[in-house]
């Protein structure tokens, strides 16, 4: 494992966890707002930037998963119907022509990194199947997912046929240091996803789980995908750093709005139904700020809002508290680092667009 990948290990998380817990106890007045990041720069829109580079994504995806089964290549392509926003994806090619024109001012994407944004997508979508069968969840983006139509078990069968696709992809590339990097990927979501299972008693313990776990699931991708891409493009270790917190910071807070979200926005703007993070039983950053507020939410939140009733009164504490805004302001942090790393880099349109994709992350509403 590389050097700035292990200072990105939970032994981190309980220092940060620290520092946080004191924004908890800022006033409102001190919290910044959305309309106060906007940058005075001349505005990149980062899909106009990206959309050259990932024109034909989806069909270039549906070829990697070629097989003859038809149910199996109806399911491998249910997802890959070209209606989604292909986030990783676009901060992928971004950051690959951002490192390249930083390293020799080439202003072409290589096909190698390229197609690490594919395998990104392909990840991030197995990851999302495999998800739906542990959450037993019956929605996703605005229909219905993969378990719900074919069942479980073949549900499964085919998030790791999107898996083993893309390990294939990733193994043609040829790069060792790649395939490192990538696979590293692959570990986290399962040890995030392990890490979602369990609960800590501790407060500060707590919060530390909380983002190590969101670290895993969620940024190990963007961040691991962003340092691929700049092995791919510039040999400077200090670009792998800056495109790897870049990515680190951006999943995090993306991953935060996603918490709020969960609690602010409608089941049908969502795609998803909302209050799906308690009705799990999990403690997302709103319900451990408000738990602050509200102490009696700690017997809730060890039981993991089991008995009838929590999910409900949970939520209502959370709505009442602070701690939407508090997660709010935590992104506003995240993406803060994020633009100061990526500023390290030499301007262009893409370095630009990438800090504007900080802001679009913190306004979005889905």
């Amino acid at each position: 494992m590389c050097h700035f990948t292990q200072r990105s290990s939970s032994s981190l998380f309980p220092k940060i966890c620290n520092v946080f817990w004191r924004f908890h106890h800022t006033s409102s007045s001190h919290l910044c707002s959305c309309s106060k990041t906007i940058s005075d720069e001349k505005y990149q829109d980062p899909f106009q930037l990206g959309r050259k580079d990932l024109k034909n994504l989806y069909e270039d995806i549906k070829k990697e998963l070629l097989v003859s089964a038809a149910e199996l290549k109806e399911m491998c392509d249910y997802y890959f119907d070209g209606k989604g926003k292909a986030f990783r994806p676009m901060i992928v090619v971004l950051m690959a022509r951002a490192c390249n024109i930083h390293h020799n001012n080439s202003k072409e994407v290589q096909a190698s990194q390229r197609s690490v944004a594919i395998i990104a997508e392909m990840i991030h979508t197995a990851s999302l199947v495999h998800d739906d069968v542990i959450d037993d969840a019956n929605s996703r983006r605005g229909k219905r997912t993969l378990n719900q139509i074919w069942g479980e078990r073949k549900a499964v069968l085919a998030g790791d046929f999107i898996l083993s696709a893309a390990s294939v992809a990733l193994a043609r590339i040829g790069n060792t240091t790649i395939i490192s990097v990538l696979t590293q990927v692959i570990e986290d979501l399962v040890r995030g996803e392990f890490l979602q299972l369990g609960s800590k008693e501790n407060e500060n313990e707590r919060f530390a789980h909380y983002l190590e776990k969101t670290f895993k699931k969620t940024a190990s991708l963007i961040a691991n995908s962003c340092k691929a891409v700049s092995i791919l493009g510039c040999p400077d270790p200090k670009v792998h750093e800056i495109a790897y917190q870049y990515g680190k910071n951006v999943g995090i807070a993306f991953q935060l709005i996603d918490d709020v979200l969960d609690f602010t926005s409608c089941a049908d703007h969502l795609g998803k139904p909302t209050a799906a993070d308690l009705k799990l039983g999990l403690a997302t950053g709103p319900v451990l700020f408000a738990c602050r507020q509200f102490p009696e939410m700690n017997a809730m939140i060890m039981r993991r809002f089991s008995k009838p009733g929590d999910v409900e009164r949970a939520r209502n504490y959370v709505l009442q508290s602070d701690g939407v805004q508090q997660t709010t302001y935590l992104a506003q942090r995240y993406c803060h680092a994020a633009t100061r790393e990526i500023r390290k880099l030499r301007p262009s349109p893409e370095r630009e667009a990438l800090v504007h994709l900080t802001e679009m992350v913190l306004m979005r509403d889905k």
